[in-house]
């Protein structure tokens, strides 16, 4: 026995209908603005800096005109003035020799090991900060004669050198040293 007046059940449950969130939308929408307003201004960009050439002037008619537009000085040019340095000479240092290491041998003289110690006499502003020196230097008190080293000055103020190691004849030999030449390269 079913019941006439009441309507049949559905067969599945009615859901109110979803809204859809813009959340999705917005964003996107947002990108894309953010995206054209790069664009744009890398467009204003480009052509600001790129169409911006000078406009050439017109030609003008006429005799007296075109010899006034044609005697139109062009600016000139100011040289960047070349540096100047002092020239570097063997009388432009002093040398001295600092003893780094002695040992000796009773009446058999003495092993030595000795440095160059130079100072510029000049304000080492004056020497070319693109050159290096070579500065070669005579050692004199070693026993079997002297001995020829070369140190090089580089940047104003860098000193390359290998020490020298002599054999005096004995404890009480005066070890001496001169600058003997001087070279520039590059600079």
């Amino acid at each position: 026995m079913t019941d006439a007046t009441s309507p049949p059940m559905p067969s599945y449950s009615p859901t109110p209908p979803v809204k859809k969130s813009r959340t999705n939308l917005i964003i996107a929408a947002s990108a894309a603005a953010v995206i054209a307003a790069v664009i744009g201004t890398g467009m204003i960009v480009m052509h600001s800096s790129y169409g911006s050439k000078p406009t050439a002037a017109a030609k003008p008619t006429g005799g007296a005109t075109e010899a006034a537009a044609t005697e139109t000085p062009t600016p000139t040019e100011t040289p960047t003035p070349t540096p100047s340095y002092d020239e570097v000479t063997a009388d432009s240092f002093t040398i001295e020799l600092r003893t780094t290491k002695r040992q000796c041998f009773g009446t058999a003289g003495c092993n030595v090991t000795v440095e160059p110690d130079l100072t510029y006499l000049g304000d080492s502003e004056g020497i070319d900060p693109d050159a290096v020196y070579e500065i070669t230097y005579e050692i004199h008190g070693d026993e079997s004669g002297p001995v020829i080293e070369t140190a090089e000055l580089s940047d104003r103020t860098s000193l390359n050198y290998t020490p020298s190691m002599i054999s005096t004849a004995s404890a009480g030999t005066n070890v001496s040293v001169e600058i003997t030449d001087i070279t520039a390269q590059g600079g």
